[in-house]
């Protein structure tokens, strides 16, 4: 079973009626997140006094995705900036994974210069990942003792508006609950916490043309 937050987070942001993800740039931007905050969990991406992402080790961790954006982060550049950067490449990748896996069946585009068509072979799969965000959402047990990756995946369904699983009513009645689950994330690094809670203007950008490729 696949278990790294970036294709976590894909399957999660996935829409089975656009046969793809419900917004493929938004997408790009939350599986960049997922697979930094997935590699700060490992301990592998920290950052110095002034929020320049650290490297621990540059040492392979045998997922593909994790590894590529592991060497972008060992440039030395900001957490906003490493979320930006090859997120086009970084979807592609968690895609490919995913469908090497049998997660995925990929179809040709339906036209000249559409996008592959992607299902998800397991309906089941999604869902209990769905299931487990949700309980993370709609839980009233201490955020604390909600596991680290679920808190995380919540955190950034909620920051790109994945409407699937936070609706817009979700949003203000737990905004509390969301707040909690995204603080957190400055356990492992204050700049992580910031540049997930900006992704919203981050996405805004990114439509715009402006931003890494």
């Amino acid at each position: 079973m696949i278990d790294d937050l970036p294709c976590l987070m894909y399957l999660l942001a996935h829409d089975d009626a656009a046969e793809g993800p419900y917004d493929r740039s938004r997408t790009q931007l939350l599986v960049r997140a997922a697979a930094l905050i997935d590699l700060a969990l490992r301990g592998r991406l920290g950052e110095d006094g002034r929020g320049t992402v650290t490297a621990s080790s540059t040492q392979p961790t045998g997922d593909p995705v994790l590894d590529g954006v592991l060497r972008d982060a060992a440039a030395g550049h900001g957490w906003k900036h490493l979320v930006r950067r090859h997120r086009k490449r970084t979807l592609t990748q968690v895609e490919d994974r995913l469908a090497s896996a049998g997660v995925l069946t990929v179809r040709a585009p339906r036209t000249r210069f559409g996008t592959r068509r992607l299902t998800v072979t397991d309906g089941a799969v999604p869902a209990a990942l769905r299931a487990r965000v949700s309980a993370a959402l709609h839980g009233d047990g201490p955020v604390q003792e909600i596991p680290a990756a679920d808190a995380a995946l919540l955190a950034l369904a909620a920051a790109g508006g994945v409407r699937s699983l936070v609706s817009r009513q979700d949003q203000k009645t737990f905004r509390t609950r969301i707040d909690a689950c995204t603080g957190r994330l400055a356990t492992l690094a204050p700049g992580l916490e910031k540049a997930v809670r900006a992704l919203p203007m981050t996405m805004i950008a990114a439509q715009g043309g402006m931003g890494g490729s």
